[in-house]
């Protein structure tokens, strides 16, 4: 199963977090299938994140699942956190 999460990287005192799509059995630091976005919980007020909606909504569709941080920041990102096959805005 994929599972959207977020990856630590930076130094120490100094986090800096990927969000990436990977699967369950891996570690937490372990190898991403893609990076999908970015979180800096250090940055000013509105640079704090940032990510990819078509990659995300992608995965999502394909059933991926959104750790409860990601889920999160997924919503004040304004994207649709929920998974499974998103219908088309357009008229599906």
């Amino acid at each position: 199963m994929v599972v959207l999460r977020l990856k630590r990287m930076g130094r120490t005192h100094a986090p800096f977090y990927r969000i990436c799509a990977m699967d369950r059995r891996c570690p937490p630091d372990g190898r991403s299938l893609e990076d999908i976005g970015w979180y800096n919980p250090q940055a000013k007020e509105g640079q704090q994140y940032s990510a990819k909606a078509d990659r995300v909504a992608y995965w999502l569709s394909v059933g991926a699942q959104p750790s409860q941080t990601v889920r999160d920041l997924f919503r004040k990102m304004d994207i649709d956190p929920t998974p499974g096959r998103k219908l088309e805005a357009a008229g599906e």
